[in-house]
């Protein structure tokens, strides 16, 4: 059975795919991004977790 990790963070409008393309590089997948409570966006990742 797969189990995964979240994360959560900001998106800048500005440097948006920048910031993606670092988390995916560490081998986070985006799942979604929504409006954050304050009006920013906010991007949920996921990746499986690593067995230690």
């Amino acid at each position: 059975m797969h189990k995964w990790e979240y994360l959560t963070t900001p998106l800048m409008i500005h440097n948006t795919a920048a910031i993606l393309n670092n988390w995916g590089a560490e081998g986070w997948e985006l799942v979604q991004v929504v409006t954050g409570p304050e009006g920013g966006l906010v991007a949920y990742l996921k990746r499986e977790q690593r067995e230690d």
